[in-house]
């Protein structure tokens, strides 16, 4: 490729990218911030009337994204997303895949190494007017669960909830960071079927021992609820 030079200062000639390259650059996107390993990609005609582009763009994008190891065809069945290989030297997105999985999981550690313990300094130190609060977001989340919403807000407002119970300014912010952090990675999560009911029971169980005063109830039931959402959560990565 050619340089172009002003003095001293040399430039490389920008070329336009072929229209594959532009097609295989979208399912690369569409492959970190939405599919998960197994996902099938829409069939070779669906995608040509969707990218408005050839068969043969298509095709040539696919094959480049099977060659880095991101897709394989499966007879009878289609083109998949593939699990990324733990060597990614040659394959850099997916070494943002496996990045991205791994911090969102070191993520969730931190919240189950602070969560649960702040659940039980809940169920000891909340006032009543504190539970009240907490009983009217999960009745928000129940009616929005009900009608089929995503209810994102009053999953992460019930969790706060409960930080702000702790009656530490330190902790409160580390959980309002964590809860900014993973936001994406909950909206799509709770759009899994079943993520939605399963969040709500979870809560529930927290808020019945939190009523309780059970402070060892509540630190089970809110570690039960995070390896609830661990499992749901990873797998959609």
């Amino acid at each position: 490729m050619g340089t172009v030079s002003a003095g001293k200062i040399e430039f490389e000639v920008i070329r336009r990218s072929k229209v594959y390259e532009q097609v295989a650059r979208q399912l690369q996107q569409r492959i970190i911030d939405e599919l998960k390993p197994g996902d099938l990609l829409p069939p070779e005609r669906e995608l040509v009337q969707m990218l408005g582009v050839s068969r043969s763009s298509v095709r040539d994008a696919i094959r480049s994204l099977e060659l880095v190891g991101l897709l394989e065809p499966r007879q009878g069945i289609g083109t998949v997303v593939r699990e990324p290989s733990a060597d990614s030297s040659a394959n850099p997105l997916a070494g943002i895949l496996l990045q991205k999985r791994k911090l969102v999981g070191e993520l969730l550690d931190v919240r189950k190494m602070i969560e649960p313990p702040l659940a039980g300094r809940a169920a000891l130190h909340a006032s009543e007017v504190a539970i009240a609060e907490m009983e009217q977001i999960l009745t928000r989340q129940k009616e929005k669960v009900s009608r089929g919403e995503l209810a994102i807000e009053e999953d992460s407002e019930f969790h706060y909830a409960i930080a702000l119970a702790s009656a530490n300014s330190v902790v409160l912010k580390v959980v309002d960071v964590l809860m900014d952090l993973l936001r994406e990675t909950r909206e799509r999560s709770l759009q899994v079927e079943g993520r939605q009911q399963k969040a709500l029971a979870g809560h529930q169980r927290i808020l019945a021992a939190l009523k309780r005063r059970d402070a060892s109830a509540a630190e089970a039931a809110m570690r039960r609820h995070l390896d609830e959402i661990e499992k749901i959560v990873l797998n959609k990565i």
